[in-house]
């Protein structure tokens, strides 16, 4: 009888209510159940850590590769940055989907900054592997262990975020167009839980400011897939890494599970010099990539969206 009573509240434990208490189940029952679910949390474990493992091993040899890829003439850097973060998606069980023009199809030889909504970790590895461009994160990052070597090797661009510094950083990311790179943002300047897209913050488009500003690439992007089924307001914020969560204990979370999809979707460019100020620019670059996460959150047919432009009493050039 002990038995019975031990075996049920365990069950409950591991995985909620999923055997009454009384249910009328005999103890051969109760027992058989009970391994299953052992085995599983023993094959999720051992699946997060191969994965791990296999991370490691793949971005020690790649970290040599690119160092010595930095202090070549030539674009092997970006590729070589983009193969790595592939890699990395696939170790981690990750499947990208695309949606919209990518990248190269853009033909502009004006640089290209891509904005996108932040809600985990995982977006640097999805759009690292999908988006030639350099990422640009807080200073923060850069004393990291590993990550921040990691960071410097993909040729990020370290930010302060102080309203003093502000036109001292546009001109570095200005400088880094000027040379022929790309860039990321992530203007909401935190990440968020994944069910919404908070506001940008209008300073991380003053690298759009001045003359000839770089084209502006919305990005929406939402982890759509768990186990191969689409998710909902109770599977999405396993993919969600914000607030106080650490890192390590996320990706143990995250990392025992398969069947994991992103979608990235990609929108219409934005041409800067159409929008008055970089407050408007900012709403209407937010508006895009909101609308768009939350037709890939509805789990509807998405394509990109075009942002409407203001009206012509309040479309000077962009200064």
């Amino acid at each position: 009888m002990r038995v019975m009573d031990a075996a049920p509240r365990r069950l409950r434990r591991a995985d909620g209510p999923m055997i009454p208490p009384g249910g009328g189940m005999d103890p051969a029952t109760v027992d058989f159940l009970f391994r299953k679910r052992h085995q599983r949390v023993l094959r999720g474990s051992a699946r997060a850590v191969a994965r791990a493992g296999a991370v490691a091993l793949w971005t020690l040899p790649a970290m040599a590769v690119q160092a010595l890829l930095l202090a070549a003439p030539g674009a092997g850097k970006v590729w070589f940055a983009r193969a790595y973060w592939a890699v990395v998606c696939h170790l981690l069980g990750i499947r990208v989907r695309v949606i919209g023009a990518r990248p190269a199809s853009l033909g502009a030889r004006r640089g290209v900054v891509f904005v996108s909504n932040h809600s985990s970790w995982l977006d640097i590895p999805v759009l690292g592997a999908e988006l030639p461009g350099c990422f640009v994160a807080k200073s923060e990052i850069g004393a990291w262990p590993v990550i921040g070597w990691v960071a410097r090797l993909g040729r990020t661009e370290f930010v302060s975020r102080q309203r003093g510094a502000t036109g001292r950083e546009r001109d570095a990311l200005r400088a880094r167009l000027d040379r022929g790179d790309n860039l990321v943002l992530f203007p909401e300047g935190t990440t968020s839980d994944g069910s919404r897209v908070m506001p940008f913050r209008s300073a991380f488009f003053a690298v759009a400011e001045g003359a000839a500003p770089p084209l502006i690439q919305p990005v929406s992007i939402v982890y759509d897939r768990l186990a191969g089924l689409p998710t909902g307001r109770a599977t999405r914020p396993l993919f969600a890494w914000y607030g106080d969560m650490d890192l390590a204990g996320h990706y143990w979370r995250l990392g025992r599970h398969r069947g994991m999809r992103a979608t990235v979707l990609l929108h219409a460019p934005i041409d800067p010099a159409q929008w008055p100020d970089r407050k408007a620019l900012a709403g209407a670059v937010w508006r895009v990539v909101a609308d768009g996460a939350a037709c890939l959150r509805q789990n509807r047919p998405a394509e990109p969206i075009s942002a409407p432009l203001p009206g012509p009493a309040s479309r000077p050039a962009f200064a």
